[in-house]
């Protein structure tokens, strides 16, 4: 297996490469536009066959020529509601080699958010970066954000390894148990108490401006 980790610097965006090398198929997972050459470039250079694009979460409403760019890496795109890209249900399995990637939707960062179970990893975009995506600071979907992670990612076995889609000077990797011991909006908090704070960053966000035009 090959398995390889990019990351943007300034973003704090991150995507990943995974391939069978036997197979020499491969899957990118939240790879961007912007990136075309370097991952063409990386699948080139171990001969690799691109198997799927797999998109945790996307912004095409404010980022509208991505899933052009993205179809030039000529593979079917996997992500949520959108006019482009297959359908996928809970639990739909990927192939790519002889290795096995499972679906698993996890709406609240966006309202159509998957994430992707492979051996013991698991990639979840930004459920867990609550505030360090650069287009969407704050969960769209707060209450489904709560039951993704408390009821698929935290009740998985606690070595699983989680990795964010996004990361803003932190790790890009964690566990399960120290995520549900440790994390800074769900570790300890009630629904409600998670709710609450989500709320307050929505205030927060919304009178940034008017204080910025007050000044």
């Amino acid at each position: 297996m090959y398995f390889r980790i990019l990351n943007d610097e300034k973003s704090g965006e991150l995507t990943y490469l995974l391939a069978d090398l036997s197979s020499r198929e491969a899957v990118l997972i939240d790879p961007h536009g912007r990136d075309l050459p370097v991952l063409t470039a990386l699948l080139d250079e171990r001969d690799l066959c691109l198997r799927w694009v797999l998109r945790t979460h996307h912004h095409d409403d404010i980022q509208p020529a991505e899933p052009g760019l993205l179809a030039r890496l000529a593979a079917p795109l996997i992500q949520g509601q959108s006019s482009v890209g297959l359908a996928v249900s809970d639990g739909t399995v990927l192939p790519f080699g002889a290795e096995r990637i499972h679906v698993v939707v996890t709406p609240g960062h966006t309202a159509a958010c998957l994430s992707f179970a492979w051996r013991d990893r698991f990639f979840c975009g930004g459920l867990l970066a609550v505030t360090a995506c650069p287009h969407q600071p704050r969960p769209l979907a707060p209450e489904a954000l709560w039951d993704s992670v408390t009821r698929k990612v935290f009740t998985l076995p606690d070595e699983t390894l989680l990795f964010a889609g996004h990361e803003q000077r932190a790790r890009a990797v964690s566990t399960v148990l120290e995520q549900r011991r440790w994390h800074p909006f769900f570790a300890g908090q009630t629904r409600d108490e998670f709710l609450a704070h989500m709320a307050a960053l929505s205030e927060r966000r919304v009178l940034a401006p008017i204080l910025r035009n007050d000044e």
